[in-house]
């Protein structure tokens, strides 16, 4: 049956061939890295165009090319399926309900700071945004000495415009004309976002005789725009995995961030500082990039909550796979942060088109059936300690919340996330082009490992770019098929199918290439990126390590249709009830975690 609902560019319905829903995943075989064997290689591969189409040959990203059945499909590039208004409604956000600006109760487990906890505080007048931001800068600033131990988690800040935009906020609230819930809360960007006044490093080292490192932005992204508008101060630009190219967080040239919960394990990349400073409590609102999983897979090893949007819902960008969204360490700030993100801008042709996305209706869940779709082959894929995990929230969620889970089939699971790889470096390696005046030395500005990736990235043919579309037109389509055959389908898997990525010795001097890992933990988080539909993580348990101390997170992610956040976002508040009042134990908080409003409260009427 059609669709009721108005899209524009929606792929229609069309189940897969049986063929496309074969998953035969095999052992990928990219040579790890590390040390001076890997220096050697990246001056190779960086000077040797088929050293770079070898690499890229050995990689199998010659292999969605050569699948049955493409002919005649579409080429399909970019996924944004945009759902439209109806054209009766006015408003430019769902309003903020009165359960999102009441804190969560004072004994609650493993309790984070949340935005409501900032907001009552400064009604009451009992802190300051002033005395807040006061108290944050010296956790975060990377221009003082001693360093603090949270400040690698962060690369960028403008001292002058947080006490400016805090004294501000201050003094709204002592007139008694805040601008809302989030007047005065801090927050972080990714380094990659731009942001005006800064330059937007994007986690590289900074080379000042190349134009780009000397021109600031001037102009923020849209819903950087909105959150200030909003009051939210700005403490700074986080740090991040090099140019986003994979999802461990090392970088060597502005450092790496930690992982609060277990500093033996990397935070998870590419939006590293935001996992960090989110797990140590430095500030309750990160903003990132995902065009593979940045926005996820960091929260899922951080232990808090991230939304991938659906393709271009907060802002349009130059990318087939990137998106702008909100992490949080509680869903009702995840939910604020999105709907504020997210107002359509007028200015923007594409975002400006979508529907507002609204809540499921309370009246109907009872008669509504509530579907997790499950793929068990894909599922199977994830290590024992991560699948008891998921389960055990499967079992909660099935037995005591209304959900029933149907056994679905996904396409093209095996081409999809090699075509998805490969579009990902060769955007990738086009952008890298752009900064520097010197085509020949493009690949000098990064790392070893990158040079690496995009070198094999710059390689690929524009045959293959072209069958990549088609593979994603067919999931695209197929995404379609299962939801209008079972209407509000959530797809759920695990976040990563690895507890943590553990640090090894050396990993600091060069950096490493660990391509078969890296393609391994992004297993369930590239489908949304490549289909466009919206992605949301959730801690839902925690495993023993195999090093270091401290439990590691671990994360349940649904994947929803196109336009449907809001679905995700209550989806997201089950598991965090789960979590809170069902997990043997509740939620775990890092022992490091900074108290920034007891620090806030110390400081009483002080100076910086």
């Amino acid at each position: 049956m059609a669709h009721a609902r108005r899209f524009v560019n929606h792929p229609g319905a069309k189940e897969a061939l049986p063929s496309a829903l074969i998953y035969a995943p095999e052992d990928d075989k990219n040579p790890p890295m590390r040390g001076l064997p890997l220096v050697v290689a990246s001056t190779i591969i960086a000077n040797s165009s088929l050293a770079q189409k070898l690499l890229w040959t050995n990689a199998k990203f010659g292999r969605p090319g050569l699948t049955p059945g493409l002919n005649g499909q579409l080429w399909r590039f970019q996924p944004n399926v945009i759902p439209l208004a109806d054209g009766t409604s006015i408003e430019s956000m769902i309003a903020l309900s009165p359960e999102l600006t009441k804190p969560q109760p004072a004994d609650l487990a493993g309790r984070f700071y949340s935005v409501a906890d900032y907001h009552e505080l400064y009604k009451s007048g009992e802190v300051t945004p002033l005395r807040v931001a006061e108290a944050l800068l010296p956790l975060i600033r990377r221009d003082i000495e001693p360093q603090s131990k949270y400040a690698v988690a962060w690369i960028q800040t403008n001292v002058d415009e947080v006490l400016a935009a805090a004294k501000a906020s201050t003094e709204r609230w002592a007139a008694g004309t805040p601008r809302g819930i989030l007047d005065g809360v801090p927050f972080g960007v990714k380094d990659d976002i731009a942001v005006k006044g800064f330059v937007s490093t994007m986690g590289m080292k900074v080379d000042h005789s190349e134009p780009y490192f000397n021109q600031p932005q001037t102009e923020s992204v849209w819903p950087v725009q909105k959150l200030q508008e909003a009051g939210a101060i700005l403490m700074g630009k986080m740090n991040q995995h090099e140019i986003g190219m994979d999802t461990t967080g090392c970088n060597l040239s502005t450092g790496t961030a930690t992982n609060w919960y277990n500093p033996s394990y990397y935070p998870g990349g590419s939006s590293s500082g935001a996992g960090s400073a989110l797990s140590g409590g430095l500030v309750p609102i990160a903003v990132g990039t995902d065009a593979g999983g940045s926005m996820r897979i960091p929260p899922a090893f951080c232990g808090v909550y991230g939304l991938k949007p659906t393709h271009n819902r907060t802002c349009t960008r130059n990318s087939t796979m990137c998106v702008i969204g909100p992490m949080c360490p509680t869903v009702a700030d995840l939910t604020v942060a999105y709907r504020i993100m997210s107002q359509p801008n007028p200015q923007d042709q594409t975002q400006s088109l979508f529907a507002l996305s609204t809540p499921p209706s309370p009246s109907s869940s009872s008669s509504t059936k509530k579907y997790l779709g499950i793929c068990s082959e894909w599922i199977a894929r994830a290590t024992p300690e991560v699948r008891a995990v998921f389960d055990a929230a499967v079992h909660h969620l099935t037995a005591t919340m209304g959900y029933e889970t149907v056994d679905i089939k996904l396409a093209y699971l095996s081409q999809g996330q090699l075509a998805h790889a490969a579009i990902c470096l060769a955007e990738g390696a086009d952008e890298a082009k752009t900064r520097t005046r010197d085509p020949a030395r493009w690949l000098q500005l990064l790392s070893h490992p990158n040079r690496i990736l995009l070198g094999m990235g710059s390689q690929t043919p524009a045959g293959e770019y072209l069958r990549y579309g088609q593979i994603r037109n067919v999931i695209m389509q197929h995404m379609a098929f299962l939801y209008e055959k079972y209407p509000g389908l959530l797809v759920l898997s695990p976040t990563t199918p690895i507890a943590g990525w553990p640090v090894k010795s050396g990993d600091d001097a060069y950096g490493f290439s660990e391509g078969n890992t890296s393609i391994m933990n992004m297993t369930y988080a590239w489908y949304a990126n490549m289909c466009g539909c919206p992605a949301v993580t959730c801690p839902a348990g925690y495993v023993d390590p195999k090093q270091g101390k401290g439990k590691l997170p671990v994360g349940l992610m649904a994947m929803a249709e196109w336009g449907e956040e809001e679905q995700l976002l209550a989806f997201a508040g089950d598991v965090e009830g789960y979590l809170n009042g069902a997990y043997p134990g509740g939620r775990l908080r890092p022992e490091q975690w900074a108290d920034v409003i007891g620090m806030a409260r110390e400081r009483g009427e002080g100076g910086i």
